[in-house]
């Protein structure tokens, strides 16, 4: 049952179809997967029935951006096995909207300065919910001007702390109010890969609020952190999840599906969660 809560389909962030990132699953020998596209559920139907084929357990999932109201930074809320998605589509909808219009000016500034066609961008995102800047390098990767999608160009393009990047951040909803949506969804609320980033500085305030979770067993996470995270996990009663945040060829380094897994147990307590809660509120009333 070990499996990878954490893959991203051609629909949002990866270059893998739905069909083939679970035949790469049954195949790698993962038993359970987690589609989590980038503010998209189109494809949690698809998803379970192409999984029931292989014998592959997909569970429902979802992965939010947010904006924290006092850094601006981007941070990301995962939603499990909400009961009520369709509660969640204006959520989806409102995000890919802000993320198309900062994308609009993103890749204004592309084209001025590369010289590339928006058509040419437009075709490398083709099956894509949204431009995102992989799609950006593919195009200039199709035009010869550069041999990787992470290297020196992509760090002038769209690190934070190049003089000369061409970033629009998009504004997104706090991680509280999704938190508070993936509830009002039956949905369980994890926050995804806090390491490195302005999540961590959230997540006394998040557990407060309600947080189920934290994606402990992610690349961006140091061992430091891991430790960090199970610790506040253990002490505060939360599910510990990971995943490899797998997107094909778009992904960083040489990742594949599966390079990051959570136990039979940590899969088996994510599934039976909101059983747990249930029982737990009933004997406590």
């Amino acid at each position: 049952m070990a499996g990878d809560l954490h893959c991203h389909t051609k629909l949002s962030m990866g270059s893998m179809g739905i069909d083939d990132l679970i035949m790469l699953a049954k195949q790698r020998g993962i038993g359970t997967i987690a589609i989590t596209d980038q503010d998209c559920q189109a494809g949690t139907i698809r998803g379970r029935i192409i999984g029931e084929r292989y014998n592959v357990t997909v569970i429902p999932g979802v992965e939010f951006s947010c904006t924290d109201n006092r850094s601006g930074s981007e941070v990301h809320m995962l939603c499990y096995l909400s009961e009520s998605p369709d509660r969640l589509e204006s959520l989806c909808r409102a995000n890919l909207a802000a993320r198309k219009r900062a994308t609009q000016f993103m890749l204004h500034k592309f084209i001025q300065r590369f010289s590339i066609t928006p058509e040419l961008v437009q075709e490398c995102a083709k099956g894509s919910t949204c431009i995102y800047p992989q799609h950006m390098m593919r195009a200039l990767m199709e035009s010869g001007l550069t041999d990787s999608f992470y290297g020196e160009i992509y760090e002038e393009l769209f690190q934070e702390g190049s003089p000369s990047n061409i970033l629009h951040p998009a504004r997104f909803p706090s991680p509280f109010a999704v938190m508070d949506a993936i509830h009002q969804s039956g949905g369980i609320a994890v926050l995804a890969h806090p390491g490195g980033s302005a999540a961590m500085d959230l997540l006394d305030e998040l557990i407060a609020e309600g947080l189920d979770g934290f994606e402990v067993f992610h690349s961006r996470n140091n061992r430091e952190e891991q430790k960090q995270l199970l610790t506040l996990a253990k002490d505060n009663n939360l599910l510990v999840t990971g995943g490899s945040d797998f997107c094909g060829m778009y992904g960083r380094g040489c990742v594949t599906i599966g390079h990051e897994q959570v136990n039979d147990a940590q899969v088996s307590s994510l599934l039976t969660y909101k059983s747990r809660m249930r029982r737990a509120k009933r004997m406590a009333g």
